[in-house]
């Protein structure tokens, strides 16, 4: 018998480009819809006006089905356009065996990710930032000091950089490199005239 654990980053690759094809409109409109249906079926799941249940039965039925779910259906690999199929096992542990918190950041700027419960005091950690969103380069530092110096801001979520030196950034090239570079300096250099250089990213 085999003792479960998690999966490396190796494996999962290996499982990327050896697993099932499967046309990526098919996984988005037939089967993660029809899956989920049969599943919200099987646990009986009915959410009323309540966007987020709290109590312990609907909780418990949410987790189970989700395991299923993802035992189930796997991941998708858009890029191999295959199916990254996972047992429970490998799954739970896994999960027993991820962090239980992160910092990220440093000194006084740094932030505490850990676990919260329902209703808990602790203040959430708070995100700012254009995330993802394209952002134009003369924009850049401006916009993500604008967030950088909020104080309730925590960390900093980045966007991407349209151009670099006036060029447009296409992926896979070597224009797509500077760019994340020069969107590293930016947020740095953002952070650092908003009094708070040590943010995390």
């Amino acid at each position: 018998m085999t003792t479960a654990r998690p999966l490396s980053v190796f494996e999962t690759y290996q499982r990327s480009v050896k697993g099932n094809k499967i046309d990526e409109k098919e996984w988005d409109y037939k089967i993660i819809p029809e899956n989920a249906t049969a599943l919200k079926q099987k646990y009986g799941l009915k959410f009323g006006t309540d966007y987020i249940p709290t109590d312990k039965e609907t909780k418990e039925k949410l987790f189970l089905a989700g395991m299923e779910m993802l035992v189930m259906t796997g991941i998708y690999n858009a890029d191999t356009h295959r199916v990254v199929k996972v047992t429970e096992e490998e799954v739970r542990e896994t999960i027993k065996k991820a962090p239980k918190a992160l910092t990220m950041g440093s000194g006084k700027d740094a932030a505490d990710f850990s676990a919260r419960k329902g209703n808990s005091v602790k203040k959430p950690v708070i995100q700012g930032g254009p995330t993802g969103a394209p952002v134009s380069e003369e924009m850049f530092i401006p916009l993500i000091q604008s967030f950088a110096q909020e104080a309730v801001v925590d960390t900093i979520v980045s966007g991407v950089m349209q151009t670099i030196d006036g060029v447009t950034v296409q992926t896979n090239t070597p224009w797509e490199i500077k760019a994340t570079q020069a969107e590293i300096r930016a947020i740095r250099e953002a952070c650092r005239r908003a009094g708070r250089p040590g943010m995390g990213i």
